[in-house]
């Protein structure tokens, strides 16, 4: 069975940083995953795209976290990450990580909630 888990979210104050973890189980991350991107949504917002990672087209990000967003896999720890620096208010939202793996299946994380306070 495949499992996807986000972790990191928390109340950060404006300005601040934060690094969500995705962790996989079930397949082998280094061979089998490719892309990697996160996702997130706002209140009362549909879900938007923010960063991916592929082995074709590197790294890319959403214009809103360009420049503070970094994202990167450590695939040693069978995990996908996001770096969220100079937090701002509207960064406020539920991330999801999404994989895909070598035969097209797609895995969603149940999400990780992340608030910025001004």
């Amino acid at each position: 069975q495949v499992d996807v888990v986000e972790s990191g979210g928390g109340l950060v104050q404006v300005g601040g940083s934060l690094r969500l973890s995705c962790a996989l189980s079930g397949l082998t991350f280094s061979s089998s995953i490719d892309p990697i991107d996160w996702y997130r949504q706002r209140p009362g917002k549909q879900r938007e795209w923010v960063a991916g990672l592929s082995s074709s087209r590197g790294t890319s990000y959403s214009e809103d976290v360009k420049g503070r967003f970094t994202i990167s896999r450590d695939n040693a720890k069978n995990m996908a990450l996001l770096q969220m620096n100079n937090l701002k208010p509207e960064d406020t939202a539920v991330y999801y990580c999404h994989m895909r793996d070598s035969s097209n299946f797609k895995y969603w994380g149940q999400g990780t909630q992340v608030t910025v306070s001004s």
